[in-house]
């Protein structure tokens, strides 16, 4: 394998509200915050290290596409966190139609994030099942 890229390193989001963002990604999604400053903050979880970055070029309006930022959920968690979110009236942006449990939601900035129950393992594994269209798979 000759591949350079050894993982992946860090998510940034540009954010409109520092103060907003930080309750909701280390209150409300209980991600560690690990520092904050004037135009920024640092929250983690395993494997996962999220940079908010004040920018007031963003807009709050969620892009078209289906770009997102999923979150590992285990299955027992999955229901909790889904009330906890609607509860905050956290607004949802598309139903479930794959493999494994999901909750797809926004983030104060219309960042487009989901919930989901599962990995690639198990994904692969249902997909072999019942492939996509064109779907093909290699060792």
């Amino acid at each position: 394998n000759n591949t350079m890229l050894s993982g992946f390193n860090h998510l940034t989001l540009a954010v409109t509200d520092l103060d907003r963002s930080v309750r909701f990604y280390h209150q409300l999604l209980q991600l560690q915050l690990d520092a904050t400053w004037d135009a920024g903050a640092y929250l983690s979880l395993p494997g996962l290290w999220l940079c908010l970055s004040l920018d007031p070029l963003r807009t709050a309006q969620p892009a078209a596409d289906y770009t997102h930022y999923a979150f590992t959920v285990a299955a027992d968690d999955f229901s909790a966190l889904v009330a906890r979110l609607r509860a905050e009236d956290v607004q949802e942006w598309r139903d479930n139609h794959s493999e494994g449990a999901s909750f797809y939601f926004l983030d104060p900035d219309g960042h487009k994030l989901e919930a989901h129950v599962g990995d690639l393992a198990s994904r692969l594994q249902a997909c072999r099942a019942k492939p996509y269209a064109g779907m093909q798979f290699y060792p």
